[in-house]
This record gives structure tokens, C-alpha cells and sequence, in this order.
């Protein structure tokens, strides 16, 4: 058994998210989707939706603002099939359904930047990590607007499940687009006619799930440099023999060095989410700090000679050589 969060369990295609009994009726048929956020997600469901045969998928991301960003997302939007649209305003005048994939941080700045431009009756499904304050927020601009919101809580790493995904989705709209979306081959359940309560669910599982990628980063960069990781995994091992603890480890390492920045912004809305049920959120903000300090790391080139396949201790000992490097850098005298 793997905790890993990036490799879809046999039969995972069926219960738990399988649609519930009397849900309602298919949604007219969507041909025109309009992806907003053309990073990791966004390229994979732009794609995949491209795949299923839809005859027009368009993207827009705010990066593109950027000339030497532009260039990178027209490259990416060609390999995923997707039409990169010079703005927010063309995209929203084509599509009949916005897919919102951007970074927590930007998720009700997002969706305010749509409702200027959507069409009366367009649908917009958040993907976003957001609190369900952040969620209402959004629902509300949009539906101001006119447009349709459903919330999404995207219920495990996207790689390599793609577009099958487990997402619970939720809100008064939800019910009428989840055939529409499993007709597209996505593993969407309902959970609740009620905003929040999707968002909720993938922030309390964040907790865990992102505070134990850095638990397991700490602990064995630190078993690492005293020369005991061997010894602590063997308890590991011991304590939980359903999980293999270096390939767990491997993962947790990669993942938070390439998107430590994304999961940091997720992390600070999972700590919102849990102060406003009246906790400190002690543990969520210890994790975005963490996840900030990989970003920070990662950006420096401490990891850019670590190939995906190595394992974790290549990711510890660059941890290591780049404590390292500061501390002599703090220990030498200035002239």
C-alpha cells in the first residue's frame, strides 16, 4: 500500500464517486470551454477535453501578460491542443462553460475578472484549493454576473489521473452539470447542493495530506544529516508496513520542489479555512512556510540536477548542501 496521492487505485473509476441515485438530468450538451489558468491542471484538462472530441477549447492566464511567459503558454497551449486566446474578454465571449485552474492565491481575483466578461448563463467550475469563504466569494461574482457557479474540490493529485480526477463539486448548479462533466470521462460526486462544503473537504484533507509531505521532508533531511535514516525508516516500517516509505518520500520531495509555491498559496487558504472555524491554524501555517521554503529553494537551482527517477535521498542531501552553502556564507567575514 501507497499513500502516494498520484497513482489511481484499481476500479477507481466507480464508488465512491459514482453519481448518486436521482441525480438530476443532463445539462444541454457544452461544446465550447474556455479554460482559465493554463499551468499544470489547466494544460491537462485543456487536452483531455480537446481528446473527448470537444471542437473548441480555449485558454487564457494572466502570465501571458508577460512576453516571455506568452511564449511558453502559446508553446503549451499547441501541445495540449488548446487555443490561447490574446485575453480574458476573448475567452469569455467563446465559451459556454469557464473551467477556473489557477493558483489558490488568485482564485477570487480570477473569478471577479470573469464576471466582467461572461455571458449571461455561462457555467464556471472552480478547481481551485480555496477556503469556502473564498468559494462564497467567488459564487457570489459570478452569480451577479449571471453566470452559473460550481465548486469543485479536487480530491487528489491531478498526474497521472488526468482528467479522471475525484473531484466532489457542490452548490445549486452542481446537480445539472455533473452529467455534463462525466459524460467527459470526469469522476465527479455531488456533495452538496450547499457552497462550502466541497472546498471544505479538500481543505481539511489538505491538513494532512500537505502537512505530512512536510513532516516526511523535515524528518529525513534531518535523520539524513545524522546518519540514522536507515534506523528511522526501519520504525517507520514497523509502525505503518503498509506504506514504502522511501518511494513515499521520493514523491512527497518532487512534488513540493515543483509546486511548492502553488501548495504554499493552498496551504494559507486551508489555514484561513481552519481560524474560521474558531482554531489556530498552527499546523497549516508551519506547512505554507515550508512549502515556501522549497519554492525558494527550487527557484535558487538547488534541485535542478535531481532527475524525477532519483530517490529521496538525492532531494535530502541538495536540502543539506544548501543549508550548507548559507551557513558559510554567514560565517564568512565581509571586506
Amino acid at each position: 500500500m501507497s499513500i502516494q496521492h498520484g497513482v489511481p487505485p484499481a476500479g477507481s473509476a466507480a464508488s465512491p464517486f459514482s453519481p448518486p441515485p436521482g441525480a438530476a438530468s443532463a445539462a444541454a450538451p457544452l461544446t465550447r470551454v474556455g479554460v482559465i489558468g493554463l499551468g499544470e491542471v489547466g494544460a491537462i484538462f485543456g487536452a483531455a477535453l480537446r481528446e473527448q472530441g470537444l471542437p473548441w477549447v480555449g485558454a487564457w492566464d494572466v502570465l501571458a501578460l508577460n512576453e516571455a511567459e506568452r511564449v511558453v503558454l502559446q508553446q503549451r497551449a499547441a501541445a495540449a491542443g488548446v487555443t490561447l486566446c490574446p485575453d480574458l474578454a476573448a475567452l469569455c465571449a467563446q465559451a459556454e462553460l469557464l473551467i477556473s485552474a489557477v493558483t489558490a492565491g488568485n482564485t477570487l481575483a480570477a473569478a471577479q475578472a470573469a464576471a466582467t466578461e461572461l455571458r449571461p448563463g455561462t457555467w464556471y467550475l472552480d478547481l481551485n484549493s480555496a477556503s469556502p469563504a473564498t468559494k462564497q466569494a467567488a459564487a457570489a461574482a459570478i452569480e451577479a454576473a449571471g453566470g452559473r457557479y460550481v465548486e469543485a474540490g479536487v480530491m487528489t493529485s491531478v498526474p497521472p489521473y488526468g482528467i479522471r480526477v475525484p473531484m466532489l463539486i457542490g452548490g445549486p448548479h452542481a446537480a445539472a452539470l455533473q452529467p455534463v462533466l462525466q459524460r467527459w470521462g470526469m469522476q465527479v460526486q455531488v456533495a452538496s447542493e450547499h457552497l462550502g462544503v466541497a472546498s471544505a473537504t479538500k481543505m481539511c484533507r489538505s491538513v494532512m495530506i500537505k502537512g505530512l509531505e512536510a513532516l516526511v521532508i523535515e524528518s529525513f533531511t534531518a535523520a539524513r544529516h545524522y546518519g540514522v535514516e536507515e534506523a528511522m525508516i526501519a520504525t517507520l516500517q514497523e509502525t505503518f508496513p503498509g506504506i514504502d516509505w522511501p518511494a513515499q518520500a521520493a514523491y512527497f520531495y518532487r512534488r513540493v520542489a515543483q509546486h511548492g509555491r502553488r501548495r504554499a498559496e493552498e496551504m494559507r487558504e486551508v489555514a484561513r479555512t481552519v481560524a474560521e472555524a474558531g482554531f489556530e491554524p498552527q499546523m497549516a501555517s508551519a506547512t505554507a512556510d515550508k512549502d515556501d521554503w522549497m519554492a525558494a529553494l527550487a527557484r535558487a537551482g538547488a534541485f535542478g540536477h535531481i532527475t524525477d527517477s532519483q530517490g529521496w535521498q538525492h532531494w535530502a542531501d541538495a536540502l543539506l548542501a544548501s543549508r550548507l552553502a548559507v551557513s558559510r556564507q554567514e560565517v564568512v567575514p565581509k571586506n
